[in-house]
């Protein structure tokens, strides 16, 4: 039976690797900061390697966060009635997951950094909008309160 990573051990791992591509270092530039080969780096990413506390704090120091900046929408602990073997008590939102992933690649990076230095709301929601239509997405999000409807847009209410 293959052993599969603890899913915190998986977020911080991931937030590992999306802190190191924002500041474009390598793995192997990683490895050598921490004495570290780049297979090691890359099994800490994965989830594989547990990080230890003196090792996370090394890390953390290399990448210029706080090692609570590893944790940050990392997996809460519940209580599970009948738990998978290997996720006793964690539950884990699969899209915040997917989220970490996509922002820890250079092209989710680039998208997001791009998005963030628009400024104007309208632009931005049709970013989204277009984005949604391309992924073909048919149920739109919740607006919030202070957002304005598509001037095209008819109010049910």
């Amino acid at each position: 039976m293959k052993k599969i990573p603890n899913p915190i051990d998986r977020h911080v791992g991931s937030r590992v690797r999306m802190r190191r591509v924002m500041l474009g270092m390598s793995q192997e530039k990683l490895g050598d900061a921490l004495g570290l080969t780049f297979q090691q780096v890359q099994k800490y990413e994965k989830g594989t390697n547990r990080i230890g506390a003196s090792r996370l704090q090394q890390i953390s120091r290399t990448l210029e966060v706080p090692p609570a900046f590893f944790f940050e929408g990392a997996p809460s602990f519940e209580v599970i009635t009948n738990p998978e073997p290997g996720h006793m008590g964690f539950a884990e939102d699969s899209n915040a997951t997917y989220v970490a992933d996509f922002l820890s690649t250079p092209e989710g990076l680039h998208l997001n950094l791009a998005f963030a230095r628009i400024h104007d709301p309208k632009v931005r929601k049709r970013i989204v909008d277009l984005v949604s239509s391309l992924a073909g997405e048919d149920e739109r999000p919740e607006r919030g309160a202070n957002e304005t409807p598509d001037p095209g847009e008819v109010s049910a209410e």
